[in-house]
């Protein structure tokens, strides 16, 4: 039997000793009180995140890494000061062992639902059920790797592991969100509902305009705003969220004062938006954040899963083609910096970091796929001299559609059979739009026809969900403990199910074993070796046409709405800041 912990880390072990007041990025002094309304892209008809059905229209703020699980606690909270540590919320302790063949949550006494129930180990053993049964990927596959869940004494459950489980897997089940036995229809769960849900969370559901906001209000008797994990958190008494059509519409509102924060994603607008009145006199508030996390990867994605792209050296040409300075300089004033690998800015990158010995012995006889440059550490994309069309560039470009097996005739790049080479990139508003049709005309030069599409977000996420384009505009975050959601991404047995985020569609065994060797590591440097592994095989692939990044977080605010000075590890937090009027 092992020790009840106060908290547990992937890695490592937790920052905080069992005795903390508080996560060290919060006020912890903040008086509760007030409201803030955040503004949204999209629609929404359902409030249960938890099913498929719907699941990409699920309101806002119900489960949500920006804005907070508002409804549902979780078994544990994690820190987002530390690469993956969990500290308890419904778990009041944790047992485990070294070889993490099992896990025990004792539950807090305290906790309880919005109407009063306790939270018992009868609603974690029904929770998982029911995802089970009725619940969308990831929360419906959680019993698989599960030998056996149980109630252990008055308020335990303890999950025993099979052969399937992975060594994050047990903070995965102690992220999972806990619903009650009593207040849910097991028949009618997997059907969408706007119906008013019972959670144990901070907030309960105000009200409802469908599609359009929703509102939550500060439960006082929440039994857990005393809990160290939560002290700091959940300072507003109303949160509103509402939803718009087009991001340019919720900058305006942003700007006449209906939303209090702005996260902003463009260099350029950042640059020279912000001279409206509020800002000028001094009622809006720009804030620029510098997490210590890694860079992430936006870019075009190809989807696999179409013919024409299970072909490396095609892959490989077309990424060249997009010419990324001649973006940077005419539609980004030079603010961006080219993305060249998955963790770039971390020392789970590959950039500048030889395979050595641990790395190469993951790897195997995969390594023999990986781009010397890449093994090395020494691989860069091309720089070009931002004229569009690139000589030199394009040259070496043309070597590897040759390759391929295309030639061009009569000004057209076809294949063996003379069947022209083009494919069509799905866009979701005007930024993605441009950067397509930059690429457009680069590819043009070379015979090659990519048409753009822009849709509406129903339809884009309608789509994207099925898999139904050529091409995408996608962002794959990266954390510093890379776990499951790199299976979900990457890993053969997502290629077919609706929902995840395999937007490529890979199904490649050394891609499977690669990742299974970061979801498996056991020390430090075993899992900084199987991470850079597994980045120099998503890099020597070209499964995406890297784009940018930048290395700050910008947000805007109304002056009203005050923040802690600490700064997370992973940047900003929205849950820890607060309205400055209550405090007075």
């Amino acid at each position: 039997m092992a020790d009840p912990v106060h908290a547990i880390a992937m890695h490592g072990q937790p920052a905080l000793p069992a005795d903390f007041k508080a996560f060290p990025y919060v006020n912890p002094a903040v008086k509760k009180g007030g409201k803030i309304a955040y503004g949204v892209v999209g629609t929404f008809d359902n409030l249960n995140p938890f099913i498929l059905k719907s699941m990409r229209t699920t309101a806002r703020g119900m489960l949500d890494p920006e804005f907070g699980n508002l409804v549902y606690d979780s078994l544990m909270q994690r820190s987002r000061d530390e690469a993956f540590s969990l500290y308890g919320l419904l778990a009041e302790t944790v047992e485990w062992d070294e070889d993490r063949t099992y896990i025990q949550f004792n539950l807090n006494p305290k906790a309880k639902w919005a109407d009063g129930q306790p939270v018992t180990p009868e609603d974690v053993i029904f929770t998982f059920e029911l995802f089970r049964d009725k619940g969308r990927v990831p929360f419906s596959s959680r019993l698989d790797k599960v030998a056996k869940m149980e109630k252990v004494g008055e308020r335990s459950v303890r999950f025993t592991f099979n052969e399937k489980a992975d060594r994050e897997f047990p903070l995965l089940i102690a992220m999972t969100p806990i619903l009650p036995k009593h207040a849910i229809d097991p028949a009618t769960f997997d059907q969408t509902t706007l119906k008013f849900p019972v959670g144990s969370g901070p907030y309960k559901v105000a009200s409802v305009t469908p599609g359009e906001r929703i509102v939550y209000e500060r439960r006082d008797d929440y039994w857990a705003k005393d809990l160290p994990s939560k002290v700091g958190f959940d300072n507003y008494d109303q949160i509103s969220v509402e939803y718009f059509l087009q991001d340019s519409t919720l900058f305006e509102a942003f700007k006449k004062g209906e939303v209090d924060v702005y996260s902003e994603g463009s260099p350029v607008r950042w640059k020279r938006s912000y001279d409206f009145p509020a800002v000028i006199s001094g009622d809006v508030v720009k804030d620029t954040f510098t997490p210590k996390t890694p860079s992430g990867m936006l870019g075009f994605v190809f989807n696999l899963r179409r013919p024409i792209f299970d072909n490396l050296k095609l892959r490989q040409g077309l990424t060249l083609v997009f010419d990324f300075e001649w973006v940077n300089k005419n539609l980004f004033e030079n603010a961006y910096t080219r993305t060249q690998s998955y963790w770039q800015n971390s020392k789970l990158s590959y950039l500048d970091a030889p395979a050595d010995d641990r790395e190469l012995a993951l790897l195997g006889d995969a390594k023999n796929r990986i781009l010397p440059g890449v093994l090395d550490g020494t691989y860069r994309l091309p720089v070009t001299d931002a004229s569009g069309r690139d000589r030199n560039v394009l040259r070496e470009a043309m070597t590897l559609f040759r390759e391929a097996g295309y030639t061009v005739k009569d000004g057209k790049m076809v294949d063996a059979k003379g069947t022209p080479l083009a494919f069509e990139v799905m866009t979701q508003n005007e930024g993605q739009e441009k950067m397509a049709l930059a690429y457009q005309r680069s590819l043009a030069a070379l015979g090659i026809s990519l048409s753009v599409r822009t849709v509406d977000d129903a339809q884009y996420q309608q789509r994207s969900q099925t898999f139904d384009y050529d091409m995408i505009i996608k962002s794959f975050s990266s954390s510093l403990s890379p776990g499951v959601e790199q299976q979900q991404r990457w890993g053969s047995a997502s290629r077919d199910r609706s929902g995840v985020d395999s937007f490529a569609g890979v199904a490649d065994p050394d891609v499977d074993k690669l990742v299974n060797n970061l979801l498996n590591a056991r020390s430090e440097d075993d899992f900084v070796a199987a991470v850079r592994a597994h980045d120099r095989m998503l890099v020597s692939n070209f499964y995406v046409v890297p784009l940018y990044h930048v290395a700050e977080q910008w947000v805007a605010r109304r002056k009203y709405i005050d923040r802690p000075q600490a700064v997370p590890l992973y940047g900003y937090q929205l849950q820890t800041w607060w309205d400055a009027r209550a405090q007075k």
